[in-house]
């Protein structure tokens, strides 16, 4: 004869794996999930802004994430990738977004704008929604002007990360069936 609290966590589970069932989640398997596809090329980005080195920034952020999701193999050559990754920073914009009683920026909204394609070997292209690929944040200001540059400094990293795990949430929706 079962016990009450082993009863009372049988019930639980099969609430629960009742609930798992129809919760419209799965797991995500990024290997294999884009057809024909193996490897992913991401040629170097322009930069239509006016921050200098925000494209490499970029970059480094697509091609860490595309090494951390691991579907697709990553390799320099876009003539040889089934999947190349191409387009531009639009644009990076910086302004303040609060100030003090003596007219000072407290803080600093700074907004990037992606413009990218997914070109594949077969020649279909995937374009990006273009709300996928903007994003904003803010970061505080300082007296210090070297605590200020740092902290634009990880706001833009963090921007760029949170628009690369975008770009492949995107990139691998388009192939789901």
């Amino acid at each position: 004869m079962k016990t009450q609290p082993t009863r009372l966590a049988s019930v639980v589970l099969a609430v629960l794996l009742g609930a798992h069932a129809g919760c419209g989640y799965a797991v995500v398997r990024y290997r294999g999930a884009i057809p024909d596809a193996e490897t992913l090329a991401i040629e170097p980005l322009a930069n239509d802004s006016y921050e200098p080195g925000v494209e490499a920034v970029v970059l480094d952020a697509l091609r860490r994430e595309a090494l951390q999701r691991g579907g697709l193999r990553l390799i320099d050559s876009p003539k040889d990738a089934d999947v190349v990754l191409s387009g531009r920073v639009q644009g990076l914009r910086v302004r303040p977004r609060s100030f003090s009683s003596v007219v000072l920026a407290l803080e600093y909204e700074v907004h990037l704008q992606l413009e990218l394609v997914a070109s594949q070997r077969s020649g279909e292209v995937i374009a990006f929604d273009p709300r996928a690929l903007s994003e904003s944040d803010f970061y505080l200001s300082s007296a210090d002007v070297e605590a200020t540059r740092k902290n634009r400094r990880e706001t833009i990293h963090r921007l760029a990360n949170v628009l690369a795990d975008r770009v492949y949430d995107a990139l691998y929706e388009s192939a789901a069936p």
